[in-house]
């Protein structure tokens, strides 16, 4: 490896009462983001280890982030894990917190975090081999870079994050100067179909929205500097929220396309990872089988009668695909 390459994954447990009571003192009305359906848990978080063990064993270490509540199975004593607190590494005024967008924009400050690292939610997973060039290559990111309009359906979208990290980055870089400088990292061939959405942004005078693949990835710490000393009012303020506020919040990718815009990335292919967000019992075992590298499994459209289901049978599956303890469990 030309680097150290860590790897960070946070982890709630919805169903920790200390975190409950703690959480019910702040909710004050009942809105999407401080409902359980927010927070409630696949029990597959054992899975995303066997994977990285099988998979990925040059990873330098783990750093598990968590409000303090642990999974029973970790093994917490493992050489390569190093549990973070909240406490640990956000600055007490931002605490408590029940946003993942505070939790993720303070990453750099966790203490013995390299340089290099790949974020990872706890819905993404690691399903066949991996090299550390596939996160890193001449010391930069890999990124898939392709741009999209962004499109907003109702008033309180996921699309209004993406709106305002699109914003901070008009204000801040001119578009037609950052792709110029950088012409063949954004117009690849790797970006397959999405080369046509680049191409067509040609028209628009700013950035018009990025496209987010929902898989991990690859920062540079020193991303994470820059972007708090270019936006740090709005940092700030998004840290400071209890729970997201899709109004007014940015969110980790406004650090991400902020490596993109400036050209510290390496282009990287789209079919390395997928994104699922509408599965059923008929389609898992096609998923945790498929070729891809990485996946996202989303539920949100899920009611708690499907998501009950669907947990059983995701779980069977993943246990057909890793039936070996990894060294991370007990």
């Amino acid at each position: 490896m030309e680097n150290k390459i860590d790897f960070v994954i946070i982890w709630v447990d919805g169903s920790d009462r200390n975190w409950q009571k703690e959480k019910a003192k702040y909710t004050i009305n009942k809105f999407s983001d401080a409902e359980e359906i927010r927070y409630r848990d696949w029990g597959t978080l054992k899975y995303w280890f066997r994977g990285i063990e099988t998979y990925a064993p040059w990873v330098n270490k783990i750093h598990f982030v968590t409000y303090g509540h642990l999974p029973e199975f970790l093994n917490i004593n493992h050489p390569k894990l190093n549990i973070v607190n909240h406490r640990d590494y956000i600055p007490e005024k931002y605490l408590p917190t029940f946003s993942s967008h505070p939790i993720e924009l303070n990453l750099h400050r966790i203490k013995g975090l390299e340089e290099h690292f790949v974020y990872f939610n706890d819905d993404m997973f690691i399903l066949n081999k991996v090299k550390p060039s596939d996160y890193f290559k001449k010391g930069l990111p890999c990124e898939f870079a392709a741009l999209v309009p962004i499109m907003q359906r109702g008033e309180n979208g996921l699309a209004n994050i993406r709106l305002n990290n699109t914003n901070l980055l008009n204000l801040e870089y001119d578009k037609k100067t950052q792709i110029k400088k950088n012409f063949f990292k954004w117009y690849n061939l790797k970006y397959g179909k999405y080369l046509a959405g680049t191409f067509s942004a040609c028209l628009y005078k700013h950035f018009p929205g990025f496209l987010e693949q929902h898989l991990s990835t690859s920062f540079l710490k020193s991303s994470f500097i820059t972007a708090w000393d270019k936006f740090y009012t709005t940092l700030d303020e998004t840290s400071k929220h209890k729970f997201r506020d899709c109004k007014l919040d940015v969110n980790q990718y406004l650090i991400k396309n902020l490596q993109l815009v400036t050209g510290n990335f390496y282009p990287r292919a789209l079919n390395f990872g997928k994104a699922f967000f509408e599965f059923n019992k008929n389609t898992i075992d096609k998923i945790i089988s498929s070729k891809y590298k990485e996946i996202c499994l989303g539920d949100f459209n899920l009611t708690n009668e499907q998501f009950l289901e669907l947990k059983e049978e995701l779980i069977r599956a993943f246990e057909r695909k890793f039936p070996k303890k990894s060294s991370f469990e007990i």
